[in-house]
């Protein structure tokens, strides 16, 4: 067997479709937990800054901040450790089907192994779904902000009097950030335009989408290990039934 015969049989033993969603998984967990921690340090600034006056309104949205930070170190280990055993598993089950190693062959131990991942992929595809629709509410809150100091600036523009668009108004205890008794919980007029021009607030909309942005990525990689996964432990099954063991 020549090189050129063995660099063939080592990229067909390759899982391509596992190497991908590793890389994606990686890629968007990075962004999710690089620029989701600095974000919520970020909005912890900016409440505190603007929309609370009192240290009690906000300090139960900084200890939430405090203890998600955490999780997403947790977070950021796991799904790294996670990456490496489904390729892991990938090269197992590639191996396996295309009888690269020899006697390296399916056992029944590599087919429930499979459908452990499987089963583990899916339950964690789930609650990454949440994970991607909450990411959403912080975007959505700073984009209807963004939206309602466009409005204020076109007011202003047209209207001479303050009072023309002083009402206008966000109210960060509609969110959740803040009870609804905070002081005062919300801002209006010139003085949420002049929030919006503030680099505080344009930072912590950008690292919002990029984590919401790797939220989705993550949620992608997961897909495509679950369909990587199924397709592997469906053909070890098959070989199974043929009696290549």
């Amino acid at each position: 067997m020549g090189c050129y015969d063995c660099c063939v049989r080592c990229i067909g033993a390759v899982p391509y479709p596992s190497l991908v969603a590793t890389l994606l998984v990686y890629a968007g967990m990075a962004l999710f937990c690089g620029c989701g921690h600095e974000a919520l340090s970020q909005t912890e600034v900016l409440v505190e800054t603007y929309f609370a006056r009192n240290v009690q309104d906000y300090m139960v949205m900084a200890s939430f901040i405090k203890y998600f930070q955490y999780v997403i170190y947790g977070l950021a280990s796991f799904f790294f450790l996670y990456g490496i055993l489904l390729l892991a598993e990938g090269f197992y089950a590639t191996s396996a089907v295309k009888q690269t190693f020899g006697e390296f062959r399916s056992t029944q131990c590599g087919r429930c192994l499979s459908l452990t991942f499987i089963i583990v992929t899916y339950i964690l595809a789930f609650i990454w779904l949440a994970v991607f629709a909450f990411t959403a509410i912080p975007v959505f809150f700073l984009f209807n902000m963004e939206q309602t100091c466009h409005d204020i600036n076109i007011l202003a523009e047209t209207t001479p009097s303050i009072n023309q668009h002083g009402w206008i108004c966000m109210d960060a205890r509609q969110f959740g950030l803040l009870p609804w008794n905070a002081m005062p919980g919300k801002s209006c007029g010139m003085t949420l335009a002049s929030i919006c021009k503030t680099s505080e607030f344009y930072v912590t909309y950008d690292l919002y989408i990029a984590a919401f942005a790797g939220a989705g990525i993550t949620l992608l990689a997961l897909f495509l290990y679950l369909v990587a996964t199924t397709y592997n432990y469906a053909v070890l099954r098959f070989l199974g039934r043929k009696g290549i063991r």
